[in-house]
């Protein structure tokens, strides 16, 4: 019966078990074996919480990956494309799309063999979300798993750090009563609240609104900018310094590196093998959002952007940039829930907690991950140097040549290769042609990404240091003018008031 599987269903997500091909050994009474008249009552509670909380399909995976990648960084990407010129800022959007859902589609493959692998042991993952670090484990030993954690924890330390920084960066330009650094204090408050999100089963309602909320940010960004017209005296003179050039294409490089929280996405589904071509259709969907908006904001606004790295703070206040700033601080919470909950998982295995089935003290054992958050975001408010910081020394490895080689050694002997759980895809199907295209991944990455980039986007943050401090009270905030004197009249008649 329909009821019964549906049932069936919720009980196994609720339980936190799937296995690859959905087969679970069900207790007797999981599917509701109460009387008849608890049945329908039981029924509409689970397809409403199935609705809104339970989210496991296809769809809850794309929509996950889609709202994950575009966040603050579509406010960023005209100020790329200032730094790095119009041709080249469509050219390495284009590129490290397609490069990055590559690598997220081995990232796919090394999940599903290190999940195959083990239920083959006949481990049951019950309570216990896969990491990225625990599939490098599996598959290649200690040494990679130290590496995947490490990179993968601290890019999404500063992933939520960004978000912070984003979220008072953007309320400023509704409200500049409080400066960014006071906002920052507050959206920390209100950002902590994620520890009471449970897991990526549980974004369904979330990542639906949050791609909802970007798509209308992109489009005004690219209405407001075309209305608006350019700019008087607008100049497009990018690139001109190597510099600024490397430090834009890595912020491009950031824009396609959501692949820290894809084990966890994939490991919500559930089937999790239907995850192969969901990170190509969800970049193929940001692109309709990134080029135009970055494309419309550069021809508007030229080489002013290159002081502006927030789109917002060039466009006139009016009732639809209101509503953006809005949309965007909500989605900007979700991402933060997003990029913190993989450090939750970590942090609750590390002191033992993760099989806790009590989403109150699991939520109070999370809060010390929220603070080193809190605290970074005030130390360092520089929202658009950071992001290409962060490219360049964290996604580069994350994201791009730790997934590539450890495909390329995972599948390096032939029986690895006989027996390997997914093969090669029908549009390359030798693994010679796999291993020449991984071996490009991770050469061009090292140097442009990490080698050439690392060196332009430390220049530039070390610069933005120099130049605003650190805990920086109002980060590219405009000054305020100097109170003009007063006229003399006005100071005669002041003067006669006081004698009197």
């Amino acid at each position: 019966m329909v009821p019964q599987k549906q049932a069936e269903e919720a009980a196994i997500v609720a339980s936190g078990i799937t296995t690859l091909n959905n087969e679970t050994e069900h207790g007797d009474g999981d599917g509701g074996g109460g009387g008849k008249e608890d049945d329908g009552e039981e029924e509409s509670i689970l397809s409403m919480k199935s609705l809104l909380w339970h989210g496991g399909s296809a769809w809850d995976a794309w929509f996950s990956c889609a709202s994950n990648q575009v966040a603050q960084v579509l406010l960023t990407l005209p100020y790329s494309f200032s730094q790095l010129g119009m041709l080249s800022g469509l050219i390495l959007q284009l590129f490290y799309g397609f490069l990055g859902s590559w690598t997220a589609y081995l990232i796919s493959v090394l999940y599903v063999e290190y999940r195959t692998r083990k239920e083959k042991e006949k481990v049951i993952f019950k309570n216990h979300v896969i990491q990225w670090f625990e599939v490098l484990d599996g598959l290649l030993g200690p040494y990679w798993k130290a590496a995947g954690l490490a990179f993968n924890c601290t890019f999404l330390l500063f992933g939520s750090v960004i978000q912070l920084i984003a979220c008072a960066s953007n309320i400023y330009y509704i409200n500049d009563r409080l400066d960014k650094r006071t906002w920052t204090y507050i959206f920390g408050a209100c950002c902590s609240t994620t520890v009471f999100i449970p897991s990526f089963h549980n974004y369904r309602i979330w990542s639906f609104l949050g791609l909802g909320m970007t798509t209308y940010t992109a489009w005004y960004l690219t209405i407001a900018a075309v209305v608006h017209g350019q700019a008087e005296e607008v100049t497009h003179s990018g690139p001109t310094k190597l510099v600024l050039y490397f430090t834009g294409a890595t912020n491009i490089l950031y824009t396609f590196g959501g692949h820290a929280v894809t084990v966890e996405i994939m490991h919500a589904m559930w089937k999790p093998q239907k995850f192969k071509n969901i990170y190509l259709l969800a970049t193929v969907y940001v692109f309709t959002l990134t080029l135009p908006s970055a494309a419309a904001m550069y021809w508007a606004f030229g080489d002013q952007l290159l002081t502006h790295s927030n789109a917002f703070s060039l466009l006139p206040k009016s009732g639809w940039r209101e509503a953006a700033v809005i949309l965007m601080l909500i989605h900007q919470f979700i991402t933060f829930g997003f990029a913190c909950t993989p450090l939750y998982f970590v942090w609750e295995k590390v002191i033992g907690m993760h099989d806790t089935k009590s989403i109150c003290l699991r939520a109070l054992v999370r809060l010390p991950v929220v603070v080193p958050i809190w605290f970074l975001a005030i130390i360092f408010p520089f929202f658009g140097p950071i992001n290409s910081a962060v490219g360049a020394l964290l996604v580069s490895f994350t994201v791009y040549i730790i997934p590539a080689m450890a495909h390329m050694l995972t599948y390096r002997t032939p029986s690895a290769r006989q027996n390997a759980a997914e093969k090669p895809p029908f549009f390359l199907p030798s693994w010679t042609a796999m291993y020449a295209v991984n071996a490009f991944v991770v050469g061009w990455v090292l140097v442009v990404g990490f080698g050439l980039g690392g060196w332009a986007s430390m220049t530039n943050f070390v610069r933005q240091v120099d130049t605003f401090g650190l805990f920086a009270k109002c980060y590219q905030c405009p000054k305020p003018l100097p109170p003009s004197a007063p006229a003399p009249q006005t100071l005669q008649k002041q003067q006669q008031q006081h004698h009197h």
